[in-house]
C-alpha cells in the first residue's frame, strides 16, 4: 500500500534554540529525507505492507514502528549542520492505528494511496510533538496519481 503524508503550517527554520530546522521521516532508526522548514508543504510518499492480523488490517514495513495494533510513522525534527548531519530533537508519531477502519480497503485498491494531512504546528504556534490521531491528523483514501498531475 502506498502511503503519503502531508506536512503543512511547518515552524521556519529558527524555533526556540534550534537553527536550520528540518523535518525528516524516519525509516528503521535512521531519519531519512529531511526537508527545510521554511518551506510551505512538506510530503514524503513510502510504501508500507498492510495484512490482515487478528481480524484488524497490520502494516509492516521500514516505515512502520511499534507494536502490532498499535503502529505509527515517526516524523523527526531535527537541526541540519555543515554537510547535512541530521541531529534530532524530538519526534512525531501519527498512529496508524488511528486510520478510519472504513479507509483501509479503499486503499488497498490498486492505484489508490492512504493520506495523512496534518499541520506541524499546533493551535498555539508551537511545533507539533507527541502522538497524533484524528482531528490533527486527517486520512483519506486519494488517486495515487493525482497528487503528482496537480504537481507536474
Amino acid at each position: 500500500m502506498q502511503v503519503q503524508i502531508v506536512a503543512h503550517r511547518l515552524p521556519g527554520l529558527t524555533c526556540g534554540e534550534h537553527g536550520n530546522v528540518h523535518i525528516a521521516i524516519q525509516r528503521g532508526k535512521e531519519a531519512v529525507y529531511p526537508v527545510p522548514c521554511d518551506i510551505d508543504v512538506a510530503t514524503w510518499t513510502f510504501e508500507c505492507e498492510a495484512v490482515e492480523a487478528g481480524g484488524s488490517i497490520d502494516f509492516r514495513g521500514p516505515y512502520a514502528q511499534g507494536k502490532r495494533g498499535d503502529r505509527f510513522v515517526y516524523l523527526s525534527w531535527g537541526t541540519v549542520e555543515g554537510e547535512g548531519g541530521f541531529s534530532m530533537f524530538g519526534r512525531i508519531k501519527l498512529m496508524l492505528a488511528a486510520v478510519p477502519a472504513d479507509a483501509l480497503p479503499a486503499a488497498l485498491e490498486p492505484g489508490k494511496r492512504l493520506v495523512g494531512v496534518l499541520d506541524l504546528v499546533d493551535d498555539r504556534g508551537r511545533m507539533r510533538y507527541a502522538s497524533v490521531r484524528p482531528p490533527a491528523i486527517q486520512w483519506s483514501v486519494e488517486d495515487a496519481t493525482a497528487w503528482e498531475a496537480a504537481t507536474t
